[in-house]
């Protein structure tokens, strides 16, 4: 099989290459692999040198996240997010044409998160308000599937990948500060005393708020985890504390639940890793409960206790599951539309003008069947993705013996693949805090999980276009020695 795959022919190497075989005898990595790393790293170095794409995704990320047309209102008839996605777009597709390349990358994520876009389209029709269902895309869905391609194309190497990461880390430790001053000072308080967020859209809401708290939290481990400057750690220590403390701030149920999820998932993955720095976690997590304000507690208690909630959204929310799946049953093929649960109104509805609070309910009751088939696809490449990169980091590892890593397999220098590692780790507990999280509330089309999605995968793919890059090496140099021997003979 291996010769049939590689091209090494037949003969006294036994189907490996001269170069790989004598890696094999001697134990070491060959010189043929060594050159195809260099070579795969030069390469990406010439392609990421002022790559206005990956800038313009990074100015993108920072006004979608910092939100500064929330404070200086004139702002936002410059549209700023929307110039810089622009921008970025039409840098990434003159950059691929002129290097010979198609408009876009296609991986399996992307045509998952197309298809999810060709269902809204396709149900709109059938929706209970077909402009509504057209401006849910036109307005939120079209911008989240630009982005991601975007960033599918331009977060190509472990280097941008932490920088992308730091910036939103950075980002949400900003937006977690100001929550956390807020509930000190007692100001953008609602429902007896929750903190909403300090700015406008995806964090406004005090459960969307800890939904995008618990999902970045992670990110921010990860850098602390990283081998940096004590500045470094000490910043991503301190957005992880402010994370935190606006969790707490908002009162959040779903938000601790999903906090305590994603914190069980990243204990268990960080455990072989840095087993001392999990104990010590664990052990401040527990002296810092007591600190916590009693009427956090009393309102995690009505999770279990009915007559603890004040505001009675525990009940309702039940109502609202249940009318979720009514809608679904109702128009199992098409959905109401997206986005347009909110205005399904039919005879005996109780919580009327609401939406399900329930991501799956969501896109099963809105979309249909086929869209929820498409939902459970995603959330299920973001699961499996960083799998897929911790099984390709075994076999990369800089001390790998020869006979756990295949032919043409190069091996990653040890601060990349304990970045990559590290990542992997994190980004499962991301992903399982923010599913957990949007069991409560509707966020099936909003930015976070497509932002999670893409820093899933991207890793995996860049070592997939490693292996594939030195391989093709192997088979060259395999070529040439066949054909030097054949001169010879």
């Amino acid at each position: 099989m291996e010769r049939l795959v590689f091209g090494y022919g037949t003969g006294r190497h036994h189907g490996e290459a001269p170069e790989a075989a004598q890696a094999a005898r001697s134990g070491e990595v060959s010189s043929v692999e060594q050159d195809a790393a260099s070579a795969f790293s030069r390469k990406h170095a010439e392609q990421q040198t002022r790559d206005w794409a990956f800038l313009g995704l990074m100015a993108f990320t920072a006004l979608l996240f910092f939100r500064p047309q929330d404070l200086v209102t004139p702002l936002r008839a410059l549209h700023l997010a929307e110039i810089a996605a622009v921008f970025a777009l039409g840098s990434m597709i003159a950059g691929r044409l002129a290097r010979g390349r198609s408009v876009t990358r296609i991986t399996p994520e992307l045509v998952g998160v197309l298809a999810f876009a060709g269902i809204i389209l396709a149900t709109a029709p059938f929706s209970v308000w077909m402009g509504g269902a057209i401006g849910t895309f036109t307005g939120m869905y079209a911008k989240v599937v630009l982005i991601f391609v975007l960033m599918v194309n331009t977060l190509t190497s472990p280097r941008r990948i932490e920088q992308f990461t730091w910036l939103i880390v950075i980002a949400s430790g900003y937006i977690a500060g100001r929550s956390v001053l807020d509930y000190v000072r007692g100001v953008n308080l609602v429902e007896y005393g929750r903190v909403q967020g300090a700015v406008g859209g995806m964090f406004k809401n005090p459960n969307d708020l800890a939904l995008n708290m618990v999902a970045v939290l992670p990110l921010a481990a990860f850098l602390l985890f990283r081998p940096v400057s004590m500045a470094r750690r000490a910043a991503a220590a301190l957005c992880a504390i402010l994370m935190l403390g606006a969790i707490v701030a908002s009162q959040s149920r779903s938000g601790a639940v999903g906090l305590v999820a994603m914190l069980l998932v990243l204990g268990v993955q960080m455990l072989k890793q840095r087993p001392g720095v999990v104990f010590a976690v664990a052990l401040a997590g527990m002296l810092a409960l007591p600190l916590l304000p009693s009427s956090y507690w009393q309102r995690l208690a009505s999770i279990t206790d009915k007559d603890l909630d004040q505001t009675g959204s525990r009940e309702a929310r039940s109502i609202l599951l249940k009318e979720s799946f009514d809608a679904f049953v109702a128009h199992p093929l098409t959905g109401v539309g997206a986005g347009q649960f909110v205005n399904y109104n039919p005879e005996g509805r109780q919580e009327a003008w609401r939406e399900s609070h329930n991501s799956v309910l969501q896109v099963a009751s809105e979309l249909g069947i086929g869209g929820l088939a498409i939902f459970f696809f995603l959330l299920a490449r973001a699961a499996y993705a960083p799998m897929q990169t911790r099984r390709l980091l075994r076999s990369m590892a800089p001390d790998r013996r020869p006979s756990r890593a295949g032919p043409g397999t190069p091996p990653l220098l040890p601060d990349e693949h304990a970045l990559l590692s590290v990542h992997a780790a994190t980004l499962s507990a991301a992903l399982a805090g923010w599913f957990v999280c949007a069991l409560f509330a509707s966020v099936a089309y909003h930015w976070t999980f497509y932002y999670l999605l893409a820093l899933a995968a991207t890793p995996r793919d860049y070592l997939v276009a490693r292996v594939s890059d030195a391989r093709q090496r192997q088979r060259a140099a395999a070529s040439r020695t066949v054909a030097t021997a054949g001169a010879h003979a």
